[in-house]
């Protein structure tokens, strides 16, 4: 299982959860030289698991959860792919 990294002030990195099973952490990585996000415009892909609590690493450090378009209010999980890329929906 992905662990978050940790500065040298115990601050945790940031966590997403894969998309391919809805519930595995997943380290979200930034672009060194333009600390910009890497992303991928990615509009496949369901829904894998209903989101009850955020998902944590094995030291409790938990992935993001972030507020459905659909009503502003319901915790949905931010997936990210196996590369690391936060997926999007330009469209």
């Amino acid at each position: 299982m992905t662990q978050a990294r940790k500065d040298n002030n115990k601050v945790n990195t940031m966590l997403g959860t894969l998309n391919s099973d809805g519930v595995t952490p997943t380290l979200i990585k930034a672009d060194p030289s333009t600390h910009v996000l890497v992303i991928t415009d990615n509009t496949t892909g369901t829904d894998q698991s209903s989101v009850k609590s955020a998902k944590r690493d094995d030291n409790y450090v938990p992935a993001l959860l972030v507020a459905s378009e659909a009503d502003g209010i319901t915790p949905v999980q931010l997936y990210v792919n196996s590369s690391g890329q936060l997926l999007i929906d330009s469209n």
